[in-house]
């Protein structure tokens, strides 16, 4: 499994961050525990690792589909979701003051409700519309990939109702639709097969 080593905005990639989890070792430690990016990554990154677990002793990179296209997937877009994106206006208290928050922070907060969800990963998330515009109609595009066990149609309707509540809450976006998507199964691997041992007569 290929971690991207692109940078993100504040510098670090997900391929430090992922050996930061590894080894505590980084250059700036403090950084990473005050940085909005650093720490969303690193949330993704403990999840997916998490997810290997529960794939028991099987590759997560060898599961699905039979190759690692799903995982690179929700890496590759992983590490465009940590950037900032657009601004997306708020009202504020002070016809003075001029607020705001990132396109980047409502991903990773998409993120951070689907991968609570057991027995998930997501792969890709996307505000669809104009989020510069207040009031402009929004569609959330969320990719999901479900392990074998759990229900798809629950994990699916779970998800829409848990996203509309939060982003409600946490966000001033006019939500059309939320449209989820479930792209991969992720088979765990079959049980060892236990051969009993013959043994040959005595003369």
């Amino acid at each position: 499994m290929k971690i991207p080593g692109d940078t993100l905005e504040c510098g670090h990639s997900l391929a430090e961050l992922s050996t930061y989890l590894d080894t505590g070792e980084i250059e700036d430690p403090t950084h990473v525990e005050d940085c909005p990016e650093c720490q969303s990554g690193l949330a993704a990154l403990r999840r997916l690792s998490e997810l290997g677990s529960e794939l028991l002793t099987s590759d997560v990179a060898d599961a699905g589909s039979g190759n690692d296209d799903w995982m690179q997937s929700i890496l590759d877009n992983l590490r465009l979701e940590l950037r900032p994106g657009r601004i997306i206006p708020l009202r504020p208290g002070n016809p003075m003051d001029s607020l705001g928050e990132t396109e980047g922070s409502v991903s990773a907060l998409i993120r951070s409700v689907a991968d609570a969800l057991p027995g998930t990963a997501v792969g890709r998330c996307r505000l669809n519309g104009d989020v510069t515009v207040p009031g402009a109609g929004i569609t959330v595009e969320v990719d999901l990939a479900v392990v074998f066990g759990h229900s798809i149609e629950e994990r699916a309707a779970t998800l829409r109702d848990e996203l509309a509540e939060v982003l409600a809450v946490q966000t001033e976006l006019n939500i059309q639709s939320i449209n989820i998507t479930v792209t991969d199964v992720l088979e765990p691997p079959a049980p060892a097969r236990h051969t009993t041992p013959t043994t040959e007569e005595q003369p």
